[in-house]
């Protein structure tokens, strides 16, 4: 499980008194924590994943407007965070990789939107993000 994981990281991360790390172990597993208590059962890998995948939505964010304000430390730190956080996701596809897996799964050209991020979306859960998901999608409709 994914939250045995962090949380050996996160004693790692406190006895090397590694702050950045601690601070975004502590952010996930809490994270998992309350999603966990939410559903009253184990959480599944998916919904595991789902949860550090919207860490990394919200770290990207961040990392996006540090850039715009060109503030080079709040970016140094929200870059190392987006490392740690794509640390716990399972290998991702490459786009010719869910290109592959897309048109096999009967996605075509002329194929309105909606129904084909219907077929991508349980396919690709995990293992690719919804950005580089919709681009790939788009390409082939």
């Amino acid at each position: 499980m994914l939250k045995t994981i962090v949380f050996e990281k996160l004693k790692n991360a406190m006895r090397e008194k590694d702050t950045l790390a601690k601070g975004v172990l502590t952010l996930v597993k809490a994270a998992l924590d309350s999603a966990e208590k939410e559903k009253g059962a184990a959480l599944s890998t998916e919904e595991e994943v789902a949860i550090v995948n919207r860490e990394i939505k919200q770290t990207n964010q961040a990392l996006e407007g540090a850039q715009k304000a060109k503030r080079e430390d709040l970016i140094e730190k929200e870059e190392a965070k987006l490392v740690l956080l794509k640390s716990f996701l399972p290998a991702q596809l490459s786009e010719e990789e869910i290109v592959t897996t897309l048109t096999e799964a009967g996605i075509t050209k002329g194929m309105n939107m909606g129904e084909a991020m219907k077929i991508a979306k349980p396919l690709l859960a995990g293992k690719t993000d919804g950005g580089t998901m919709s681009k790939v999608v788009k390409s082939l409709i």
